[in-house]
């Protein structure tokens, strides 16, 4: 199980290969399919500083991101010229800019009343970083907080595990619709193969890779 010392690490040694210089273009390509209201306040886990958030609140939504580095929130707000009023909360500690609330927190210790407003999800980087038995959890816990008719966009990886350690981790289709079922619904909008494009994957030896978007949304309670 990876510790908060290792993401520390990665970002203090700026090991950050995950991180994109401009928003994701499954992103933009999928979320008008996942049909979030124009206000909705969107949930975005282990958000780094992604200018997915950017891009989203470009879409009119509010964004609520939640990471672990203290680098990674500080260069968010610096490298996007903001200035963000910063609040101690029980659960970390929140910058606000605009439409934008950044928690430098732990994400598994998100109240599920902070999550309450939250009807819609984002998640590209989270659940591909975590290992299997952190990812068992993070489902079970994280997103049975998010309330009933949440919609989301998930951005997974897929590639044969044996041939390179994570992170990120290959997480399958079968995985992804065994992690959320059976509270929420999982359809499957685009498998990308992205292995031309990634150079040190195939440095490693990974002989297949792809980028897979799903479209999710949490049944309604009865």
């Amino acid at each position: 199980m990876m510790d908060a010392e290792f993401w520390h690490r990665r970002w203090q040694e700026n090991q950050i290969g995950f991180h994109q210089p401009e928003a994701t273009p499954l992103l933009q390509a999928h979320w008008p399919a996942i049909g979030a209201p124009a206000d909705a306040r969107v949930f975005v886990p282990l958000a780094g500083k992604s200018l997915d958030m950017l891009w989203l609140a470009s879409q009119g939504h509010r964004v609520l991101g939640v990471e672990l580095s203290p680098l990674a929130v500080t260069q968010f707000f610096e490298e996007n010229a903001l200035q963000p009023e910063i609040v101690e909360t029980v659960y970390g500690r929140s910058h606000r800019a605009g439409p934008i609330e950044l928690i430098l927190g732990d994400v598994f210790a998100l109240p599920a009343e902070v999550l309450a407003g939250c009807s819609a999800v984002y998640d590209r980087a989270a659940l591909i970083a975590l290992p299997p038995e952190l990812r068992e959890r993070y489902v079970a816990e994280l997103y049975a907080r998010l309330p009933h008719g949440c919609r989301g966009l998930l951005i997974s990886m897929e590639y044969p595990q044996h041939e390179k350690d994570g992170p990120p981790f290959s997480v399958d289709e079968n995985e992804v619709r065994e992690r959320f079922a059976p509270a929420w619904t999982v359809a499957l909008l685009e498998r990308e193969d992205i292995l031309a494009t990634q150079p040190s994957f195939v440095a490693q030896g990974v002989t297949a890779l792809a980028n897979c978007a799903y479209r999710l949304e949490k049944f309604q309670s009865r």
